[in-house]
């Protein structure tokens, strides 16, 4: 297996920069994962797919507006931050763009000055820690005022002017987020509204949760040429005993268990043991790639991933490399909209 093996060419112009003007506007791609068939659908015929007695799997992570803009109190240079995730009260892993060296110690700026930092040493896996003069639930707060949501760099944005920013806020978090923490949204869930989750419940599908806090490690580009010697970053999940219980009773009964997302498929393949979930709360930092054994998931609600990404790989996982690639160049053929804020696919 090399990386090469998981690359195809996109153009420019099919990556999405703002989602459908309504949440189930996307286009959706049913590719029958026997056959390698694909249909071309509108999301909500998502409900003509899924089953009475299927249980559709949610990650109910909510982003953070966790970049800042701020400057260095020692020479005014200005600061780029994204806040990766907690590290106690205080102390916060964060990627730090500036000119200039950093100085530990040194202090930052952010928010109009109203929420200080300081340098506190570099991180064990990546970038910084810095520690904020506010404990973090106070901070997750003003957050909300003084943050912007932390797009992927491929979604443009002009700076904090660009109008954009406040509907961003909006849209790049799901109706069902709940628990706060992620850096990145699980996008397949982006296209589910209120209504739609309505009509699938009343067509007897339960639907249950996990949470997965979306950090470095889904998107942390893979650089080795033999896709298994990387290393994921790992992330916080939480799988309640009532969705263990809702899972593994499913199972028994010979229901489909659907992952909304790459996210929801890793928390679940994480905490099985044998075929059966065990409820857990922890860090996984689980790589799925072709030949491994998913023991939970039977059918997978994705967005279209970006080349040589963890992401296509773990698709190519559920469905075979060679029909996700096919699948994929139809889809750019049809001109469906890539990545976060682009079209969805369905894989049963």
């Amino acid at each position: 297996m090399k990386l090469s093996d998981f690359d195809y060419e996109l153009p420019p112009g099919r990556i999405a920069q703002e989602p459908p003007d309504q949440r189930e506007g996307a286009r959706l791609m049913y590719l029958n994962r026997k056959t390698g068939a694909a249909e071309h659908l509108r999301f909500p015929q998502i409900l003509d797919l899924l089953e009475a007695g299927d249980v559709l799997v949610l990650n109910d992570t909510r982003v953070i507006p966790a970049k800042l803009f701020g400057t260095r109190q020692s020479t005014g240079g200005k600061v780029e931050a994204l806040l990766v995730q907690p590290q106690d009260d205080n102390h916060w892993h964060a990627l730090l763009k500036t000119r200039g060296k950093l100085q530990d110690g040194e202090t930052i700026l952010f928010g109009e000055g109203k929420l200080v930092a300081n340098v506190a040493g570099r991180h064990a896996e990546d970038g910084w820690r810095i520690r904020f003069q506010m404990p973090k639930e106070e901070l997750l707060t003003e957050l909300t005022r003084y943050g912007v949501m932390p797009l992927p760099p491929y979604i443009k944005r002009q700076g904090e002017s660009d109008p954009r920013v406040e509907f961003d806020r909006e849209r790049y978090q799901t109706i069902f987020a709940r628990e706060p923490g992620a850096i990145a949204a699980p996008t397949a869930g982006l296209h589910f509204t209120d209504s739609l989750l309505e009509r699938i419940r009343r067509d007897g599908i339960e639907i249950v949760s996990v949470t997965l806090h979306v950090g470095l490690g889904t998107f942390k580009p893979v650089a080795a040429e033999d896709p298994r010697l990387h290393q994921m970053h790992a992330e916080r999940y939480t799988l309640s005993d009532e969705t263990a219980s809702a899972i593994n009773r499913a199972k028994d009964e010979h229901r489909r268990i659907i992952a909304v997302g790459t996210t929801a498929c890793r928390t679940l393949e994480s905490c099985a043991i044998s075929g059966r979930l065990q409820p857990a709360s922890g860090w996984t930092s689980l790589f799925i790639y072709p030949l491994y054994e998913f023991q939970v998931i039977d059918g997978l609600i994705t967005n279209f991933h970006l080349p040589r990404s963890t992401l296509l790989m773990l698709v190519a996982a559920f469905a075979g490399r060679e029909r996700i690639l096919n699948a994929y160049q139809e889809a750019i053929t049809e001109e469906y909209r890539f990545y976060s804020y682009g079209d969805a696919m369905v894989i049963l």
